[in-house]
C-alpha cells in the first residue's frame, strides 16, 4: 500500500459520516485485528480513553474535542445556561479519564472557551453546537500540521546523520506514532516525512522497544512502521543498552505526554532509562513535543501527576495463566519523568528547543 492508504487504514480518530458519533481504531486489538468501532455515548468515549482503545496525548485531545461536540449536539436544552451546565459536567467527566496527558485538558479547555464565546454572542444552541464542531475539526487539523512540522524538523536531523550505503539507526520507545495523533505521529513523524521526501524504507532502521507492560512498542509502533515499509526491529526494553553499545543507534526520538516549564518530560514508563543510556553512550536523545504538551504552569517534573494502573497489566494481561504469585504487590506507574539534563533537544512545531528550556520555549513563542 502507498503512504496515504496506510494513513487511512490506521487513522486514530475521526467523525462518522453522519457526524453523530466517533469512529476510532481499537488499539487494544492491534496488531492481530484491525477493527474500527463507533462511539456514541459519553460512557463509551470515556471508556475508550481510559482503556487505551484510543491513546497518545494528541489523539486523546482530538477524541475529547469531538466527544464534546457530538454529545453537545444531542442536548435537548434550548436555554444556554442549562446547556452550559450540562456541558461543564461532561467536560469534568471526560477530564477524569486520564490524569497525565495535558492535551486532554488543553482540548477540553479550548472547547469550553468556544462554547462560552458562542453563548456570550447570543447564538442559538444549534449554532453553538455548529461552532463546537468547527472547533473540534480545527483541533484535529492543527494536530496534523503540528505533527508534520515536528517531522520536518526531525527529518532535518536525520539528513545530517545520513551515511553512504547504510541506514540510519533510530531508537524509539512506546508509541508516539500516527496511531497516537491525528496523523504522522510525533516521534515517528521524522520517518514518515523522510518517506514523503523520497527516502526508501531501507534508508532507516528503526528499533522499537517493546514497552512493558502494555507493549505499545511491540503491538503498535512495530506494526505501523513495518506496515509503512520502514525497516523495523523489535527488542525487549532491557536490551537497549547492548544495542546502543554495539553502535547501531545514531539517534533517539520519543514522544511525551507532558513537559514541565524546565524541560522535564513525562512519557511512557521506561523513557527515562532510555535517556540515561543515550547520555552514557553519547547518542542524541530528542523529545518530540507539540506545544500543547508543554505545561508552563508546572515548574518541574516532580509536580507532574503520574497515573498508576491496574496490577493485572503486569501479572495477567498477556498470559494464559497468571505470571506472578497470587496477591503479590505490584508497582505499575504508566509514566516516568525524564530529567531535562538528559534531553538533547525538544522538537516542537514552533522550532527546536535546547537548554535552558524556559528561555528556549519563550524564544519560539510558547507561553
Amino acid at each position: 500500500m502507498n503512504t496515504e492508504q496506510f494513513f487511512e487504514q490506521v487513522l486514530s480518530v475521526r467523525l462518522t459520516p453522519d457526524r453523530e458519533a466517533l469512529d476510532i481504531i481499537d488499539q487494544t486489538l492491534l496488531p492481530g485485528t484491525i477493527r474500527r468501532i463507533r462511539l456514541e455515548t459519553k460512557e463509551e468515549i470515556w471508556e475508550a480513553i481510559k482503556k487505551l482503545r484510543v491513546r497518545g496525548a494528541p489523539a486523546i485531545g482530538v477524541t475529547a474535542a469531538y466527544g464534546m461536540a457530538v454529545l453537545s449536539a444531542k442536548s435537548k436544552e434550548t436555554d444556554f445556561d442549562a446547556f452550559y451546565k450540562d456541558f461543564k459536567a461532561l467536560k469534568e467527566y471526560f477530564a477524569s479519564s486520564r490524569p497525565t496527558a495535558v492535551n486532554l485538558f488543553w482540548a477540553l479547555d479550548r472547547m469550553d472557551a468556544c462554547a462560552q464565546k458562542a453563548g456570550e454572542s447570543g447564538l442559538s444552541i444549534p449554532e453553538v453546537c455548529k461552532r463546537l464542531y468547527s472547533e473540534a475539526d480545527a483541533i484535529r487539523e492543527e494536530d496534523v500540521q503540528i505533527s508534520r512540522s515536528i517531522g520536518e524538523i526531525g527529518f532535518g536531523l536525520l539528513k545530517n546523520l545520513k551515511k553512504e550505503g547504510e541506514p540510519i539507526g533510530i531508537l524509539t520507545h512506546c508509541n508516539a506514532g500516527t496511531l497516537a495523533t491525528a496523523k504522522y505521529g510525533t516521534a515517528t513523524a521524522p520517518m514518515y516525512i523522510a518517506l514523503e521526501h523520497g527516502w526508501a524504507g531501507t534508508d532507516m532502521h528503526v528499533y522499537c522497544d517493546e514497552t512493558r507492560p502494555l507493549l505499545q512498542g511491540a503491538r503498535l509502533t512495530s506494526f505501523e512502521l513495518s506496515s509503512a515499509g520502514i525497516t523495523t526491529t523489535l527488542q525487549c526494553d532491557n536490551m537497549a543498552s547492548l544495542l546502543m553499545k554495539s553502535g547501531k543507534i545514531d539517534i533517539v526520538f520519543v514522544g511525551c505526554d507532558r513537559v514541565a516549564a524546565n524541560g522535564d518530560a513525562a512519557n511512557k514508563i521506561g523513557t527515562s532509562s532510555v535517556a540515561i543510556l543515550a547520555k552514557h553512550y553519547g547518542i542524541p536523545f530528542y523529545v518530540c513535543a507539540p506545544s500543547s504538551t508543554i505545561d508552563l504552569k508546572t515548574p518541574h517534573g516532580g509536580q507532574i501527576p503520574i497515573e498508576m494502573r491496574d496490577p493485572e497489566e503486569v501479572t495477567k494481561m498477556w498470559y494464559k495463566e497468571p505470571m506472578a504469585p497470587e496477591g503479590i504487590n505490584v508497582y505499575n506507574p504508566a509514566f516516568d519523568v525524564t530529567d531535562h539534563s538528559f534531553i538533547t533537544g525538544m522538537i516542537t512545531e514552533k522550532g527546536l528547543c535546547t537548554e535552558p528550556y524556559g528561555e528556549a520555549f519563550a524564544r519560539v513563542g510558547i507561553g
